[in-house]
């Protein structure tokens, strides 16, 4: 068992308390956006003697597990995270694990350096993930069914221009006015009044029932963080979902989304790749979009950890990752599960006791640590903990 401590990341669009509360550390003035648990270049977990967590894993690799280390050539494939959003994110979907690699060595060819604000793919892995909500967490996710969007839009009353801009959601096949009508708001040019006539539109239907109302209410709230952005009309493409704690959703390569408010524990493949599609000044690359956005209807749907005993995994479907909650209903000891793959393991509340064949080690709300493949973990204790590990 090596004990960690994970690395803070501070985007603009970050809360300042929100796990400052969790880590039991008092809030500053710079916004705390993400806490990165895992080997990421960007954000290496440290250990206690103060090297990092990969500098371990590369000296004794036995500790990921056989499997992980055939699969994944001798990485841990996941990060585990914290995140609180105080304001949206970007527009973004991201790539297959294919895509990634032809994507990466595209670039790379083109001498477009990994610092390059033009630099799609940093890397060649994948990024699925999944959002655990530790409080109420709103976000955009995957594309509504067209011809729905075009009811929505048409209910807040537009004018002809806007109308024909929309139109083709209605009226033609469903992938291709998807992304006609995504890549033509994105360019509206000399169109961008068009933004301030959805806005002015949904101003009076703010407190409309039911969905027409939640419509009108997206398209206000982007507005006050991306004043007259054209790319308000491109996440409105999206549908919109609310997490109540302990609820996660699942993001697969090519689905669009953003998330809008909220704190929760996030998993993912070990990857920074984030190709943009709006909601942001950094670099939009259209080609790049084309090739890994599934444009076509997504049914997003929340989903809670299925199990018993105190141990509830949450459904996933990627050799990347596998996420447990560990919350036991009783005082006696648990096993971890997957003693075959290395596991990070990160205290949300309460605190926890491992025994180790050789070891034990107390864990209080907001640590966190690796647990070695082959050591086979009894924990006791009260509150909820997160484990990761490998999915293969």
């Amino acid at each position: 068992m090596l004990r960690i401590t994970g690395t803070r990341q501070s985007y603009a669009w970050g809360t300042r308390d929100g796990i400052p509360a969790i880590l039991d550390q008092p809030p500053d003035d710079e916004p705390f956006a993400e806490y990165w648990l895992g080997t990421h270049p960007l954000g290496d977990a440290r250990v206690e003697n103060g090297g990092h967590l990969s500098e371990e894993l590369a000296a004794r690799p036995d500790l990921l597990g056989e499997a992980t280390r055939q699969a994944f050539d001798g990485q841990l494939p996941f990060l585990l995270k914290l995140l609180s959003a105080g304001s949206p994110l970007s527009l973004q979907a991201h790539p297959s694990r294919t895509q990634a690699e032809h994507g990466y060595a595209r670039e790379s060819l083109k001498g477009i350096g990994l610092s390059s604000p033009q630099r799609s793919f940093k890397d060649d892995w994948p990024k699925p993930e999944i959002i655990i909500a530790l409080e109420p967490f709103e976000g955009l996710a995957g594309f509504r069914d067209p011809v729905r969007t075009a009811e929505l839009f048409e209910a807040l009353g537009l004018g002809e221009e806007l109308a024909s801009v929309i139109g083709p959601l209605r009226d033609r096949t469903t992938t291709p006015a998807l992304q006609e009508v995504f890549l033509d708001v994105l360019s509206l040019g000399e169109r961008r009044h068009l933004v301030d006539e959805l806005l002015g539109a949904a101003m009076h239907h703010l407190d409309a029932p039911g969905e027409v109302g939640l419509f009108a209410r997206t398209a206000v709230e982007l507005d006050e963080h991306f004043p007259g952005d054209p790319s308000i009309l491109a996440a409105l493409l999206l549908n919109r979902f609310a997490l109540q704690s302990g609820e996660a959703l699942t993001l697969d390569a090519g689905v669009m989304h953003a998330y809008l408010r909220g704190t929760g524990v996030e998993v993912m493949a070990k990857s920074d790749n984030v190709l943009r599609g709006g909601l942001t000044k950094k670099h939009i690359d259209v080609d790049a979009l084309l090739q890994v956005v599934r444009f076509e209807p997504t049914d997003v749907r929340a989903v809670l950890a299925e199990g018993s005993d105190g141990i509830y995994c949450y459904p996933t479907s990627v050799p990347e990752f596998e996420v447990w909650l560990v919350q036991p209903v009783a005082t006696d000891a648990i096993d971890l599960p997957r003693s075959d793959s290395g596991r990070i393991c990160f205290v949300a509340s309460g605190s926890f006791t491992f025994h180790g064949d050789d070891a034990t080690m107390e864990l209080a709300k907001g640590q966190a640590v690796f647990v070695g493949a082959d050591e086979h973990i009894h924990v006791a204790g009260h509150g909820k903990m997160f484990v990761a590990a490998s999915g293969a």
